[in-house]
């Protein structure tokens, strides 16, 4: 066992152990909400900046967040929000920002970990805005999120970032580089209207490309591309007892995935929770399974995306303790 803790402390994984329960169930009554995880800053332009963060699970509920540049409060999100665009920067400078939930009783957690972003430099006298996005496609995942994207605007000095419109509210943005992005937190069996616009360093905004209009599945599907992709499974042998070592890559989602829920043999077996930098490539973790040997075990897992959902479960993987 003392190989496992040491593996958990080397790769800066604080996991919780919740055989038999939910990753959520369980906890303390009567405590702040946590620190929010996953906190993200991207320049949105010369004078603001986009805030990202995932959403934080508490008892009662998140309220409201805090969102700080450096020691100010700059605004407050609803319970309901994950993003903020923080607007009146200055350009060409640096910024650090952290976040901090509050939840129905007044309880205010600790502030997340800082993100930084540097807006870029202002151009002078730029009054043409990008050409709006191409060719935007859609297609939903599920019952929770869809996948869109569009062809690169151009501009006549650099795009900055896109922003994704639900309807005639602004729900998402994303870097100048990329050009696919998935929403999640959307309703099952819901008809949806997306569209996307471009702005440059100077703030101007484009005209919106052609709307995109999908309905998501009903029912429970979270959608399959909400799933942590190539995992594996197997098991190894030490002092006589046998360990599950998984494998994966987390879903390609917007925003940073820092927990997970692994199945065992159709229950909840644990919950992980990366306290440090989240693996943005292949992730691995190892449990204790006991010294039985050829004993099958079935083992899968989802993770908890952005906006505080799960996602749908990775494939199931059998393993068989001793088995060659």
């Amino acid at each position: 066992m003392r190989r496992v803790v040491l593996w958990v402390v080397l790769c800066g994984l604080v996991t919780a152990l919740c055989c038999g329960c939910a990753g959520g169930e369980g906890r303390d009554e009567g405590r702040a909400p946590g620190a929010p995880t996953g906190v993200t800053a991207r320049a949105g332009s010369a004078t603001s900046v986009h805030v990202m963060w995932n959403a934080v699970d508490a008892d009662p509920a998140v309220s409201a967040y805090e969102v700080y540049r450096g020691s100010e409060k700059v605004q407050e999100v609803p319970g309901s929000g994950h993003m903020l665009d923080v607007v009146r920067l200055s350009p060409s400078t640096a910024y650090v920002f952290t976040v901090r939930a509050r939840d129905g009783d007044g309880r205010l957690g600790p502030r997340s970990r800082e993100a930084r972003a540097t807006t870029p430099a202002a151009t002078a006298a730029d009054r043409s805005p990008p050409t709006p996005p191409g060719a935007v496609t859609g297609r939903a995942l599920g019952s929770r999120a869809v996948q869109l994207s569009w062809t690169a605007s151009t501009d006549d000095r650099k795009v900055v970032s896109y922003e994704v419109h639900q309807g005639g509210v602004r729900i998402h943005s994303v870097g100048g580089g990329q050009t696919a992005t998935v929403v999640t937190g959307l309703r099952p069996g819901t008809r949806y209207s997306f569209t996307v616009r471009a702005r440059d360093a100077a703030d101007n905004v484009s005209a919106a490309g052609a709307p995109v209009r999908l309905t998501t599945a009903s029912g429970g599907d979270e959608g399959a591309d909400t799933a942590p992709a190539g995992f594996r499974a197997s098991f190894h042998l030490a002092d006589g007892s046998y360990y599950l070592d998984l494998s994966w890559a987390p879903p390609r989602v917007d925003g940073v995935v820092t927990e997970y829920q692994i199945q065992l043999d159709g229950r909840p077996a644990t919950s992980l929770v990366w306290g440090g930098t989240p693996p943005r490539g292949r992730a691995a973790y190892s449990f204790y399974l006991g010294r039985e040997e050829g004993a099958g075990h079935r083992v899968r897992l989802r993770a908890r995306l952005p906006d505080g959902t799960w996602g749908a479960f990775s494939a199931e993987r059998t393993v068989t303790t001793g088995a060659r």
